[in-house]
Protein backbone atom coordinates (compact mmCIF):
# COMPACT_ATOMS: atom_id res chain seq x y z
CA UNK A 1 0.00 0.00 0.00
CA UNK A 2 1.25 3.42 -0.96
CA UNK A 3 1.20 6.29 1.44
CA UNK A 4 0.82 9.83 1.30
CA UNK A 5 0.72 13.56 2.79
CA UNK A 6 -2.25 15.47 2.33
CA UNK A 7 -2.68 19.32 1.31
CA UNK A 8 -2.36 21.40 -1.87
CA UNK A 9 0.84 23.51 -1.91
CA UNK A 10 1.84 22.45 1.31
CA UNK A 11 5.53 22.12 2.42
CA UNK A 12 6.44 18.31 2.72
CA UNK A 13 9.16 16.46 4.27
CA UNK A 14 9.61 12.97 3.88
CA UNK A 15 12.55 10.69 4.14
CA UNK A 16 12.60 6.80 3.44
CA UNK A 17 15.79 6.40 5.05
CA UNK A 18 15.46 7.51 8.60
CA UNK A 19 17.84 10.46 8.83
CA UNK A 20 18.71 11.13 5.06
CA UNK A 21 17.10 14.85 5.65
CA UNK A 22 19.00 17.55 7.30
CA UNK A 23 17.75 19.09 9.86
CA UNK A 24 18.40 23.20 10.06
CA UNK A 25 19.99 23.67 6.62
CA UNK A 26 19.25 22.47 3.07
CA UNK A 27 22.67 21.84 1.84
CA UNK A 28 25.06 21.38 4.94
CA UNK A 29 28.75 20.63 3.84
CA UNK A 30 28.16 16.69 4.21
CA UNK A 31 24.85 15.36 3.60
CA UNK A 32 23.74 12.22 5.79
CA UNK A 33 24.77 8.98 4.47
CA UNK A 34 26.61 10.79 1.78
CA UNK A 35 23.95 12.07 -0.36
CA UNK A 36 23.90 14.95 -2.79
CA UNK A 37 22.04 17.89 -2.39
CA UNK A 38 19.59 19.45 -5.41
CA UNK A 39 17.07 22.58 -5.28
CA UNK A 40 14.44 21.44 -8.04
CA UNK A 41 13.04 25.27 -8.48
CA UNK A 42 9.53 25.67 -10.34
CA UNK A 43 10.00 29.17 -9.61
CA UNK A 44 12.05 31.99 -10.04
CA UNK A 45 13.95 32.44 -6.71
CA UNK A 46 12.63 35.99 -6.08
CA UNK A 47 9.37 34.96 -6.32
CA UNK A 48 6.36 36.05 -3.96
CA UNK A 49 6.82 33.62 -1.14
CA UNK A 50 2.62 32.40 -1.52
CA UNK A 51 4.10 32.11 -5.21
CA UNK A 52 7.27 30.50 -4.64
CA UNK A 53 7.60 26.48 -5.70
CA UNK A 54 10.62 24.72 -4.92
CA UNK A 55 11.61 21.52 -3.43
CA UNK A 56 14.97 19.97 -2.19
CA UNK A 57 16.06 16.61 -3.26
CA UNK A 58 18.57 13.98 -1.12
CA UNK A 59 19.48 11.61 -3.99
CA UNK A 60 21.84 8.78 -4.13
CA UNK A 61 24.17 10.52 -7.20
CA UNK A 62 23.66 14.17 -8.72
CA UNK A 63 20.86 14.51 -11.01
CA UNK A 64 23.70 16.47 -13.22
CA UNK A 65 25.63 13.12 -14.11
CA UNK A 66 24.77 12.01 -17.77
CA UNK A 67 25.76 12.53 -21.66
CA UNK A 68 24.34 15.33 -23.62
CA UNK A 69 21.02 15.13 -24.79
CA UNK A 70 20.50 14.33 -28.49
CA UNK A 71 17.16 14.93 -30.60
CA UNK A 72 14.60 12.10 -29.87
CA UNK A 73 12.90 10.97 -33.21
CA UNK A 74 9.37 8.90 -31.37
CA UNK A 75 6.15 10.68 -30.69
CA UNK A 76 5.12 11.56 -33.98
CA UNK A 77 1.93 13.49 -32.83
CA UNK A 78 3.02 15.07 -30.36
CA UNK A 79 3.83 18.99 -30.90
CA UNK A 80 3.95 22.61 -28.84
CA UNK A 81 3.37 25.95 -28.97
CA UNK A 82 3.43 27.52 -31.17
CA UNK A 83 0.83 25.94 -33.36
CA UNK A 84 1.39 27.51 -36.54
CA UNK A 85 0.79 23.68 -38.90
CA UNK A 86 -2.62 23.86 -39.80
CA UNK A 87 -5.18 27.07 -39.96
CA UNK A 88 -6.76 28.45 -36.94
CA UNK A 89 -10.63 27.48 -37.77
CA UNK A 90 -13.47 29.36 -35.81
CA UNK A 91 -15.49 25.90 -36.65
CA UNK A 92 -16.89 24.02 -33.93
CA UNK A 93 -15.03 20.51 -33.58
CA UNK A 94 -15.64 17.26 -32.30
CA UNK A 95 -13.71 14.44 -32.52
CA UNK A 96 -14.60 10.49 -31.39
CA UNK A 97 -12.47 8.36 -29.11
CA UNK A 98 -8.76 8.16 -29.96
CA UNK A 99 -7.95 4.34 -31.20
CA UNK A 100 -6.02 2.47 -28.99
CA UNK A 101 -2.65 1.55 -30.60
CA UNK A 102 -2.14 -1.94 -32.59
CA UNK A 103 1.92 -2.24 -31.68
CA UNK A 104 3.32 -1.84 -28.49
CA UNK A 105 3.21 1.85 -27.21
CA UNK A 106 4.20 4.08 -24.17
CA UNK A 107 3.04 6.91 -22.78
CA UNK A 108 5.53 9.28 -24.32
CA UNK A 109 4.66 7.88 -27.82
CA UNK A 110 1.25 7.94 -27.38
CA UNK A 111 0.69 11.61 -27.09
CA UNK A 112 -1.27 13.04 -29.80
CA UNK A 113 -1.68 16.94 -29.75
CA UNK A 114 -5.24 18.46 -30.54
CA UNK A 115 -4.73 22.03 -30.04
CA UNK A 116 -2.83 24.53 -28.02
CA UNK A 117 -1.82 28.15 -27.68
CA UNK A 118 0.79 30.53 -26.38
CA UNK A 119 4.62 30.19 -26.61
CA UNK A 120 7.12 27.61 -24.70
CA UNK A 121 9.27 30.52 -24.99
CA UNK A 122 7.68 33.35 -23.15
CA UNK A 123 6.17 30.31 -20.51
CA UNK A 124 2.57 31.03 -21.35
CA UNK A 125 -0.26 29.04 -22.61
CA UNK A 126 -1.05 25.54 -23.08
CA UNK A 127 -1.37 22.56 -25.13
CA UNK A 128 -3.97 19.79 -24.96
CA UNK A 129 -2.81 16.38 -25.74
CA UNK A 130 -4.90 13.07 -25.70
CA UNK A 131 -2.70 9.80 -24.65
CA UNK A 132 -3.48 5.88 -26.00
CA UNK A 133 -0.84 3.18 -24.59
CA UNK A 134 -0.67 -0.40 -24.08
CA UNK A 135 2.99 -0.49 -22.88
CA UNK A 136 4.62 0.21 -19.78
CA UNK A 137 7.24 2.79 -19.93
CA UNK A 138 11.02 1.35 -19.51
CA UNK A 139 12.27 5.43 -19.89
CA UNK A 140 12.00 7.98 -18.04
CA UNK A 141 10.55 11.43 -18.97
CA UNK A 142 10.53 15.25 -17.79
CA UNK A 143 8.88 18.13 -19.30
CA UNK A 144 11.25 21.39 -19.24
CA UNK A 145 8.62 23.50 -20.99
CA UNK A 146 5.50 23.33 -18.28
CA UNK A 147 3.46 20.94 -15.93
CA UNK A 148 1.53 18.22 -16.67
CA UNK A 149 -2.26 17.67 -16.10
CA UNK A 150 -3.13 13.73 -16.62
CA UNK A 151 -6.65 12.89 -17.19
CA UNK A 152 -7.39 9.09 -17.41
CA UNK A 153 -10.29 8.11 -18.88
CA UNK A 154 -9.80 4.40 -19.67
CA UNK A 155 -6.98 2.20 -17.67
CA UNK A 156 -5.23 2.35 -14.47
CA UNK A 157 -2.20 4.26 -14.09
CA UNK A 158 1.21 4.28 -12.11
CA UNK A 159 2.93 6.91 -12.33
CA UNK A 160 6.64 6.81 -9.96
CA UNK A 161 8.19 10.48 -9.66
CA UNK A 162 11.53 11.33 -8.16
CA UNK A 163 9.20 11.95 -5.08
CA UNK A 164 7.55 8.76 -4.91
CA UNK A 165 4.92 6.95 -6.48
CA UNK A 166 1.21 7.49 -7.38
CA UNK A 167 -1.54 5.28 -8.41
CA UNK A 168 -4.37 6.60 -10.30
CA UNK A 169 -7.64 5.18 -12.22
CA UNK A 170 -10.19 7.04 -14.20
CA UNK A 171 -12.19 9.52 -12.33
CA UNK A 172 -8.78 10.89 -10.37
CA UNK A 173 -5.97 13.30 -11.92
CA UNK A 174 -2.23 13.55 -11.36
CA UNK A 175 -0.74 17.18 -11.53
CA UNK A 176 3.39 16.55 -12.55
CA UNK A 177 5.03 20.23 -12.03
CA UNK A 178 7.72 20.95 -14.73
CA UNK A 179 11.03 19.29 -14.68
CA UNK A 180 9.88 16.34 -12.01
CA UNK A 181 11.39 13.06 -13.54
CA UNK A 182 8.78 10.36 -14.02
CA UNK A 183 7.44 7.05 -15.80
CA UNK A 184 4.05 5.72 -16.48
CA UNK A 185 3.18 2.16 -16.19
CA UNK A 186 -0.24 0.48 -17.48
CA UNK A 187 -2.15 -3.04 -16.54
CA UNK A 188 -3.93 -2.66 -19.93
CA UNK A 189 -4.70 -0.60 -22.81
CA UNK A 190 -5.00 3.14 -21.31
CA UNK A 191 -6.56 5.82 -22.54
CA UNK A 192 -6.93 9.83 -21.29
CA UNK A 193 -6.07 13.17 -21.89
CA UNK A 194 -3.25 15.54 -20.74
CA UNK A 195 -2.96 19.18 -20.72
CA UNK A 196 -0.06 20.86 -20.70
CA UNK A 197 0.67 24.07 -18.96
CA UNK A 198 3.23 26.33 -20.11
CA UNK A 199 1.82 29.15 -18.15
CA UNK A 200 1.84 30.17 -14.54
CA UNK A 201 1.75 26.20 -12.10
CA UNK A 202 -2.06 25.05 -11.30
CA UNK A 203 -3.52 26.17 -7.96
CA UNK A 204 -6.97 26.15 -6.46
CA UNK A 205 -9.26 28.98 -7.37
CA UNK A 206 -10.24 31.35 -4.85
CA UNK A 207 -13.41 30.81 -3.20
CA UNK A 208 -14.63 34.69 -3.26
CA UNK A 209 -18.45 34.98 -1.90
CA UNK A 210 -18.71 30.93 -1.51
CA UNK A 211 -16.75 31.41 1.56
CA UNK A 212 -14.04 28.66 3.65
CA UNK A 213 -15.65 25.74 2.26
CA UNK A 214 -16.25 24.08 -1.37
CA UNK A 215 -14.97 23.45 -4.81
CA UNK A 216 -11.95 21.32 -4.18
CA UNK A 217 -10.53 21.24 -0.79
CA UNK A 218 -7.01 21.23 -0.46
CA UNK A 219 -6.80 18.28 2.50
CA UNK A 220 -7.98 16.11 -0.73
CA UNK A 221 -5.01 16.68 -2.88
CA UNK A 222 -2.45 13.86 -2.09
CA UNK A 223 1.19 14.35 -2.41
CA UNK A 224 3.59 10.48 -2.37
CA UNK A 225 5.79 9.84 0.57
CA UNK A 226 9.53 9.67 -0.52
CA UNK A 227 10.50 6.05 -2.09
CA UNK A 228 13.30 5.51 -4.56
CA UNK A 229 15.39 3.05 -7.05
CA UNK A 230 18.85 1.71 -5.99
CA UNK A 231 19.50 0.44 -9.36
CA UNK A 232 22.73 0.70 -11.59
CA UNK A 233 21.17 -0.73 -14.56
CA UNK A 234 21.31 2.02 -17.69
CA UNK A 235 17.78 4.37 -18.46
CA UNK A 236 16.75 6.28 -20.81
CA UNK A 237 15.89 9.59 -20.19
CA UNK A 238 13.70 12.20 -22.61
CA UNK A 239 12.86 15.78 -21.80
CA UNK A 240 10.46 17.83 -23.81
CA UNK A 241 12.35 21.36 -23.85
CA UNK A 242 11.55 23.84 -26.07
CA UNK A 243 8.99 22.00 -28.13
CA UNK A 244 11.77 19.05 -28.82
CA UNK A 245 11.88 15.93 -27.68
CA UNK A 246 15.79 15.13 -26.37
CA UNK A 247 16.95 11.72 -25.11
CA UNK A 248 19.96 10.58 -23.00
CA UNK A 249 20.83 7.26 -21.31
CA UNK A 250 22.16 7.80 -17.46
CA UNK A 251 23.52 4.79 -16.01
CA UNK A 252 21.19 4.62 -13.39
CA UNK A 253 17.32 4.80 -12.31
CA UNK A 254 17.18 8.99 -12.32
CA UNK A 255 13.84 7.90 -8.88
CA UNK A 256 17.16 7.88 -6.51
CA UNK A 257 15.87 10.49 -4.23
CA UNK A 258 16.04 9.23 -1.04
CA UNK A 259 14.65 12.28 0.88
CA UNK A 260 12.54 15.49 0.15
CA UNK A 261 11.19 18.80 1.45
CA UNK A 262 9.25 21.61 -0.43
CA UNK A 263 6.48 22.62 -1.72
CA UNK A 264 6.65 21.56 -5.86
CA UNK A 265 5.73 17.68 -6.03
CA UNK A 266 3.47 16.24 -7.63
CA UNK A 267 -0.22 15.13 -6.79
CA UNK A 268 -3.37 13.38 -6.85
CA UNK A 269 -6.83 14.12 -6.63
CA UNK A 270 -9.84 12.16 -6.74
CA UNK A 271 -12.40 14.11 -8.84
CA UNK A 272 -15.32 12.39 -6.46
CA UNK A 273 -14.16 14.43 -4.22
CA UNK A 274 -15.24 17.96 -5.58
CA UNK A 275 -17.78 19.90 -3.22
CA UNK A 276 -20.52 20.98 -6.08
CA UNK A 277 -21.68 24.85 -5.50
CA UNK A 278 -24.65 25.11 -7.35
CA UNK A 279 -28.20 27.14 -7.97
CA UNK A 280 -30.92 26.17 -5.31
CA UNK A 281 -33.48 28.87 -6.72
CA UNK A 282 -33.12 29.61 -10.70
CA UNK A 283 -30.65 30.45 -13.37
CA UNK A 284 -27.98 27.81 -14.19
CA UNK A 285 -25.06 28.58 -12.98
CA UNK A 286 -21.84 30.18 -14.80
CA UNK A 287 -19.18 26.73 -15.50
CA UNK A 288 -16.53 28.65 -12.74
CA UNK A 289 -18.15 26.92 -9.91
CA UNK A 290 -16.72 24.04 -11.66
CA UNK A 291 -13.00 24.44 -11.31
CA UNK A 292 -11.35 22.69 -9.86
CA UNK A 293 -7.40 24.37 -10.50
CA UNK A 294 -6.84 27.64 -12.28
CA UNK A 295 -3.58 28.73 -13.70
CA UNK A 296 -3.57 32.54 -13.73
CA UNK A 297 -3.06 34.91 -15.96
CA UNK A 298 -1.00 38.63 -15.50
CA UNK A 299 -4.86 39.53 -15.62
CA UNK A 300 -6.93 39.44 -12.60
CA UNK A 301 -9.51 37.12 -13.32
CA UNK A 302 -8.70 35.49 -16.81
CA UNK A 303 -6.54 32.66 -16.81
CA UNK A 304 -3.89 31.15 -18.65
CA UNK A 305 -6.45 28.19 -18.07
CA UNK A 306 -8.92 26.34 -15.96
CA UNK A 307 -9.27 23.16 -15.34
CA UNK A 308 -13.25 22.65 -15.21
CA UNK A 309 -15.74 19.42 -13.90
CA UNK A 310 -19.00 18.62 -14.32
CA UNK A 311 -19.42 16.01 -12.28
CA UNK A 312 -22.69 13.89 -10.12
CA UNK A 313 -25.16 16.88 -9.00
CA UNK A 314 -28.41 17.73 -7.86
CA UNK A 315 -30.66 19.96 -10.52
CA UNK A 316 -33.51 21.80 -8.45
CA UNK A 317 -33.51 25.29 -10.23
CA UNK A 318 -37.59 26.39 -10.77
CA UNK A 319 -38.66 27.90 -13.82
CA UNK A 320 -35.36 27.15 -15.67
CA UNK A 321 -33.51 25.88 -18.77
CA UNK A 322 -31.16 23.48 -16.53
CA UNK A 323 -28.71 22.20 -19.07
CA UNK A 324 -26.00 24.71 -20.19
CA UNK A 325 -27.73 27.24 -22.22
CA UNK A 326 -26.51 28.67 -25.79
CA UNK A 327 -23.30 31.00 -25.31
CA UNK A 328 -20.50 32.51 -26.77
CA UNK A 329 -17.49 33.32 -25.01
CA UNK A 330 -14.35 34.90 -25.17
CA UNK A 331 -12.75 32.36 -23.39
CA UNK A 332 -11.83 29.37 -25.58
CA UNK A 333 -13.51 25.51 -24.34
CA UNK A 334 -12.02 22.38 -25.01
CA UNK A 335 -14.47 19.53 -23.67
CA UNK A 336 -13.41 15.62 -22.87
CA UNK A 337 -15.61 13.02 -21.63
CA UNK A 338 -14.34 10.75 -18.63
CA UNK A 339 -17.39 8.53 -18.38
CA UNK A 340 -21.45 8.84 -18.64
CA UNK A 341 -23.01 11.57 -21.02
CA UNK A 342 -23.10 15.25 -21.21
CA UNK A 343 -26.37 16.68 -20.76
CA UNK A 344 -26.43 19.19 -23.09
CA UNK A 345 -25.32 16.53 -25.91
CA UNK A 346 -28.04 13.60 -26.34
CA UNK A 347 -25.18 11.63 -28.57
CA UNK A 348 -21.80 11.85 -30.48
CA UNK A 349 -19.58 13.34 -27.42
CA UNK A 350 -18.63 9.32 -26.73
CA UNK A 351 -16.11 9.08 -23.31
CA UNK A 352 -12.75 9.07 -24.77
CA UNK A 353 -13.93 11.94 -26.71
CA UNK A 354 -13.39 15.77 -27.42
CA UNK A 355 -14.56 18.56 -28.94
CA UNK A 356 -13.41 22.50 -29.40
CA UNK A 357 -15.08 25.75 -29.07
CA UNK A 358 -13.34 28.82 -29.67
CA UNK A 359 -13.45 32.51 -28.59
CA UNK A 360 -17.15 33.96 -29.83
CA UNK A 361 -18.62 30.84 -31.48
CA UNK A 362 -22.16 29.85 -30.91
CA UNK A 363 -22.65 26.57 -29.32
CA UNK A 364 -24.69 24.40 -26.76
CA UNK A 365 -27.62 22.04 -26.08
CA UNK A 366 -28.57 19.97 -29.40
CA UNK A 367 -32.19 19.48 -30.47
CA UNK A 368 -33.00 16.50 -28.58
CA UNK A 369 -31.71 17.86 -25.13
CA UNK A 370 -32.93 20.67 -25.76
CA UNK A 371 -36.06 19.82 -26.25
CA UNK A 372 -35.96 17.47 -23.21
CA UNK A 373 -35.30 20.27 -21.00
CA UNK A 374 -37.55 22.97 -22.00
CA UNK A 375 -40.59 20.25 -21.37
CA UNK A 376 -39.52 18.58 -18.28
CA UNK A 377 -41.07 18.10 -14.76
CA UNK A 378 -38.71 20.63 -12.83
CA UNK A 379 -39.02 18.32 -10.05
CA UNK A 380 -35.33 17.56 -8.00
CA UNK A 381 -33.04 15.70 -10.63
CA UNK A 382 -29.82 13.90 -9.93
CA UNK A 383 -27.13 14.23 -12.59
CA UNK A 384 -25.69 10.62 -12.09
CA UNK A 385 -22.77 8.34 -13.65
CA UNK A 386 -21.52 10.99 -15.28
CA UNK A 387 -17.83 13.01 -15.29
CA UNK A 388 -17.09 15.68 -18.26
CA UNK A 389 -14.46 18.58 -18.14
CA UNK A 390 -13.61 21.39 -19.76
CA UNK A 391 -9.84 22.82 -20.53
CA UNK A 392 -10.34 26.55 -20.67
CA UNK A 393 -7.52 29.48 -22.04
CA UNK A 394 -8.34 32.90 -22.52
CA UNK A 395 -6.45 32.38 -25.99
CA UNK A 396 -7.82 31.18 -29.08
CA UNK A 397 -6.72 27.39 -29.22
CA UNK A 398 -5.19 26.57 -32.62
CA UNK A 399 -5.83 22.85 -33.62
CA UNK A 400 -3.03 20.83 -34.81
CA UNK A 401 -2.83 19.27 -38.48
CA UNK A 402 -3.16 15.93 -36.70
CA UNK A 403 -6.79 16.54 -35.21
CA UNK A 404 -7.86 18.55 -38.21
CA UNK A 405 -7.06 15.77 -40.56
CA UNK A 406 -7.38 12.71 -38.32
CA UNK A 407 -10.37 10.52 -39.27
CA UNK A 408 -11.24 10.90 -35.68
CA UNK A 409 -12.89 14.37 -36.61
CA UNK A 410 -16.78 14.73 -36.82
CA UNK A 411 -17.55 16.32 -39.59
CA UNK A 412 -21.02 16.63 -39.34
CA UNK A 413 -20.66 17.72 -36.22
CA UNK A 414 -22.32 21.41 -37.29
CA UNK A 415 -25.48 19.57 -38.37
CA UNK A 416 -26.87 18.70 -34.55
CA UNK A 417 -27.80 22.29 -34.24
CA UNK A 418 -29.76 21.91 -37.92
CA UNK A 419 -32.71 21.09 -36.75
CA UNK A 420 -34.04 24.09 -34.60
CA UNK A 421 -36.61 25.60 -36.17
CA UNK A 422 -37.91 29.43 -36.31
CA UNK A 423 -39.49 31.07 -33.37
CA UNK A 424 -43.29 32.03 -33.85
CA UNK A 425 -44.43 35.36 -32.79
CA UNK A 426 -48.11 35.97 -32.09
CA UNK A 427 -49.74 37.85 -35.27
CA UNK A 428 -50.06 41.18 -33.41
CA UNK A 429 -46.30 41.02 -33.64
CA UNK A 430 -45.52 40.10 -37.14
CA UNK A 431 -44.45 42.78 -39.36
CA UNK A 432 -43.71 40.51 -42.51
Amino acid sequence: MLSYMTGFGNHFATEAVTGALPVGQNSPQQVQYGLYAEQLSGSAFTAPRHDNRRSWLYRLRPSASHAPFKPYAGAPNLHSAPFSEAPVTPNRLRWSPLDLPAAPTDFIDGLATYAGNGDVATQSGVAIHLYAANQSMTRAFFNADGEMLIVPQDGALKITTEMGVLEITPLQIVLIPRGIRFRVAVTGPSRGYVLENYGQPFRLPDLGPIGANGLANPRDFETPVAAYEDSDMPCELIQKFQGQLWTTTLNHSPFDVVAWHGNHAPCRYDLRRFNVINSVSFDHSDPSVFTVLTSPSEHAGIANCDFVIFPPRWMVTEHTFRPPWFHRNIMSEFMGLIEGAYDAKAEGFAPGGASLHNCMNAHGPDKASYENAVRAELKPHKIADTMAFMFESRWVLRPTAFAATTPLLQTDYDTVWDLFTKAELPDAFNTE
